[in-house]
């Protein structure tokens, strides 16, 4: 029964998932839509925010490539102030990378052009600036591609979504402590003021934090991942302009340009990354999960294991080693939320009514900010086709959710998934 366009809308979650959505469900007509979220746009410590994301079409798998392909003239148009064409480099430390071959082949059979790298110093033929050590390392650039400002991203995603007359609520009673039921079918949410706001359909696109509120630890789990910042003077930061975004395939760490304006160096690196394990109740039921702090920011701190703070700086002697002994002026793990294999998951619960799940970034979902909304929008009114609600669906447990692997599209790179320990868990 597809939902009434009159009937109330709760969308849990204010980052690139639920604000797109919510801004792609009132342009289709939809009255009465709400956001709820711990914090204001853009939130301190979602995945989608702080300087910068990568922006690529590159993608093994040919759906994801397409998406971007669509999501690009987005960022070219109407996102154009917060996106920055520096290119994409694709660096492997090995002969071969079956990623970068998969991603290669995907991007020409779609139209795309890459300049492959035999020697990866020939990028400084275009990118003279470059500092990094690239002897022995492969792979290829592709011109169309770069990074945007997530918080400016995210903040006129989400002022868009205001002047279209959604209510975007955060603190106490913007912050979802469990769903409100009715049976087998979910009514509304609880909220941390106490109180509760009842509605016709809740949108659950909550990211890392999913599985505090719904059990899908089968179908996704949350991994931090290190990101560091470095400050450079004016004069530091020019001496890098016109440089790509590069990322080493064989360690996951990726770097940026400066941001302008501020003159910050960034660095991170998509891997396995971190599992925090907490203890969860929820409908009567004690779970072990892995999630970021539910209490307060998880970017307060500035704190990362050891060992990140170790790999993230070998990259930094990489990447730039002028500035390889420069202390961090910022560091923090980003949250992802872990998929069997990189897909999201858009999808209505398959057992409780009235419920629709938009989540699963995979460390990859911010990209397509500019049309993410369109296509969950789809599902959410079983237009999608066939493929994508299969590829995307959320599908009952099986059993025992340890069993479960999160490795992804097979594009993450660096040492497996680390627990932390009792004492780095204090330090977040």
């Amino acid at each position: 029964m597809a939902p009434s366009k009159n009937g109330s809308i709760v969308i849990v979650g204010a980052g690139v998932f639920g604000l797109s959505t919510a801004l792609e469900l009132k342009q289709r007509g939809y009255n009465d839509i709400t956001v709820l979220d711990r914090y204001t746009p853009p939130a301190v410590d979602g995945s989608s925010v702080d300087i910068s994301r990568i922006i690529r079409i590159d993608y093994a798998d040919p759906v994801y490539c397409k998406m971007a392909r669509e999501a690009y003239q987005g960022w070219t148009t109407e996102y154009k102030q917060q996106y920055f064409e520096s290119g994409f480099a694709l660096l492997s430390e090995t002969p071969r990378n079956d990623w970068i071959e998969k991603s290669k082949a995907t991007v020409l059979a779609n139209g795309g052009t890459v300049e492959v790298l035999k020697d990866a110093t020939q990028l400084l033929q275009s990118y003279p600036n470059i500092q990094a050590k690239l002897s022995g390392m492969n792979g290829y650039l592709n011109r169309i591609g770069g990074w945007a400002d997530a918080a400016g991203s995210i903040q006129k995603l989400a002022s868009r979504c205001s002047v279209e007359g959604i209510s975007i609520i955060s603190g106490p009673r913007g912050t979802v402590v469990s769903l409100r039921k009715e049976g087998s079918r979910v009514v509304g949410v609880n909220l941390l003021s106490g109180g509760s706001l009842l509605a016709s359909q809740v949108i659950v696109s909550t990211g890392a934090w999913t599985n505090r509120l719904l059990d899908v630890a089968h179908a996704a789990s949350s991994s931090g991942q290190p990101v560091g910042f470095i400050q450079l003077t004016e004069e530091e930061a020019r001496s890098l302009d016109n440089t790509p975004v590069m990322i080493n395939m064989s360690s996951g760490v990726f770097v940026f340009p400066p941001s302008p304006g501020s003159n910050i160096l960034k660095l991170a690196r998509h891997g396995y990354g971190y599992a925090n394990e907490v203890t969860v109740i929820s409908d009567g039921t004690t779970r072990t999960i892995s999630s970021p702090k539910f209490e307060s920011s998880n970017a307060q701190t500035g704190y990362l294991p050891e060992d990140a703070d170790r790999d993230l700086r070998a990259g930094l002697r990489q990447f730039f080693p002028k500035f390889a002994d420069r202390p961090w002026m910022n560091r923090r793990l980003c949250w992802y939320t872990d998929t069997p294999k990189g897909d999201f998951i858009i999808d209505h619960h398959p057992t409780l009514q009235g419920l629709f799940v938009a989540t699963g970034g995979a460390g990859h979902g911010f990209k397509f900010l500019p049309i993410l909304g369109k296509y969950i929008a789809d599902c959410f009114e079983d237009k999608a086709p066939q493929e994508l609600r299969e590829k995307w669906r959320l599908a009952p447990s099986e059993g025992d959710s340890a069993g479960y692997s999160m490795k992804g599209d097979g594009s993450r790179a660096g040492p497996p998934l680390r627990e932390l320990t009792r004492v780095e868990k204090a330090k977040l």
